[in-house]
């Protein structure tokens, strides 16, 4: 019985070993057939005129440069209005560079660990960050020459606005291409807007970059993982007291490695909209920490389409955006825009992407400054991305809307990390043609202190 066992264990081994070879045999006859490029779909950038950023495709409309709005009919979006003037600071001063002898930044004090990044709960990777030593690559990009765009437009009463939207990334999925989208950028003078959940790393490197260009990079860390009431506070306790524990939690959870004076805390994320003043009152309570401890921190977290208006209202609630609008390097606001429709950017404008106006009208409404926004999740679906032709021209339309509100740091484009689908990859494919349209396209924007109007008519979507 065993030799018979034997016998027919050889001859299945040969009759593998020889379908082996014949599926190979036919694998490397198909190697001549082409493999469709996922980049390769995007339409290529034309260099830039004198006078106008050329388009990402044909049918996307140009950003010019021009104190007069061009007829209604001769482009997709409209042009940046002419608004008004009305009382308002001056945004805030930008990152300066560091000297040749003395970092402009010091590190943070103390002998601590450094550590990158977290791994699930607990679970801490061993490898020490390395600040960014190599230049990034040469590019084909006709990058603008923003410098002289920017001295171009204060010289005729107006300012200059750069593309805003990031990326969001995480521990894992697929970020091929960010360090060149974050190099090419800073070396550009560009300000990108980044957002990582968990993992250092990313955002150390656009620390570094930060410090060495003096490039004013907006960059957000939020700590997931490590069980109950990291993403959302203790909504059973008094709102004082579950501020303070959780400022506490995260603050001895922020990576050693980066400078909270320098890097957004985000603590919270799409907190109970029917909490709203208890919320205010956890809020004010958290940023009163963070004032004193010289951190940056973002309230909230809001999920697309929260709260409801009159929330914003509410005593505590007002008292919190007076506070944020008097404190803008230090506190801001942390919401999140999704269309909830891949196949429509604009679904329900402006109640869910294009949201931040609500907050807006209420400070105007009660005299108090505009305060920062971070769109910290912005996007189409939780699971899905158009392809990149449409979804640039969505992007477009988004970056137009977000331009002329400085307050308005960026809108990071979920999701970089890891999910149970491909959303990663899908993101990925996006990289490269957001950094091209960066490099390649401005907007002319009221100079402070005159502020942009409201009226979300000015923008239609796509």
């Amino acid at each position: 019985m065993g030799r018979i066992q034997l016998h027919s264990s050889r001859i299945l081994l040969l009759w593998g070993t020889a379908v082996l070879l014949l599926l190979t045999a036919v694998s490397a006859c198909r190697t001549g057939a082409s493999t469709p490029d996922p980049i390769a779909a995007v339409p290529t950038i034309s260099a830039p005129t004198a006078t106008a950023v050329s388009p990402i495709a044909a049918d996307l409309p140009t950003a010019e440069i021009s104190t007069t709005a061009p007829e209604a009919s001769t482009a997709a979006y409209p042009a940046m209005p002419t608004l008004e003037p009305t009382a308002y600071p001056a945004p805030a001063t930008a990152v300066p560079a560091a000297s040749p002898t003395t970092d402009a930044y010091p590190a943070p004090g103390g002998n601590q660990e450094t550590y990158l990044p977290v791994i699930g709960k607990g679970e801490q990777a061993t490898s020490t960050a390395q600040p960014p030593t190599a230049a990034p690559s040469p590019t084909s990009v006709p990058t603008v020459d923003f410098a002289a765009v920017k001295a171009d437009l204060q010289a005729q009463g107006q300012d200059l606005a750069y593309a805003k939207i990031g990326f969001h990334v995480s521990v894992g999925g697929n970020t091929e291409g960010l360090d060149e989208w974050m190099r090419q950028l800073d070396a550009a003078g560009v300000p990108f807007f980044l957002k990582s959940a968990d993992n250092a790393e990313p955002i150390y490197v656009a620390q570094e970059l930060m410090r060495q260009s003096g490039v004013p990079h907006t960059l957000v860390y939020r700590k997931v993982a490590g069980g109950n009431h990291v993403s959302v506070p203790n909504y059973d306790l008094p709102p004082e007291e579950a501020a303070r524990q959780h400022w506490q939690l995260h603050t001895e959870a922020f990576p050693p490695e980066l400078d909270p004076s320098l890097v957004w805390m985000e603590t919270m994320n799409e907190v109970d909209k029917n909490r709203s003043e208890w919320l205010a009152q956890f809020a004010l309570t958290t940023a009163q920490l963070a004032l004193q401890d010289g951190r940056k921190w973002a309230a909230f977290g809001w999920s697309s389409g929260e709260p409801e208006p009159e929330d914003w209202e509410s005593p505590a609630m007002l008292e919190f955006l007076r506070l944020a609008g008097e404190h803008p390097d230090q506190l801001a606001i942390a919401v999140h825009e999704y269309s909830y429709d891949v196949n429509d950017i604009g679904d329900g404008y402006p109640y869910k992407i294009g949201r931040f106006l609500e907050i807006f009208r209420v400070a105007d409404k009660y005299g108090i400054p505009r305060p920062t926004i971070l769109i910290t999740e912005w996007g189409w679906t939780y699971e899905e991305v158009p392809e990149p032709a449409q979804a640039l021209i969505d992007i477009d339309w988004a970056a137009r809307l977000y331009a002329p509100y400085p307050q308005v740091k960026g809108a990071a484009i979920w999701y970089l990390g890891p999910t149970h689908t491909n959303l990663a990859d899908l993101t990925q494919r996006l990289i490269q043609p957001v950094l091209n349209y960066s490099l390649t396209h401005y907007f002319a924007v009221p100079q402070p202190p005159d502020k942009a109007a409201l009226d979300p008519k000015q923008f239609p979507p796509p």
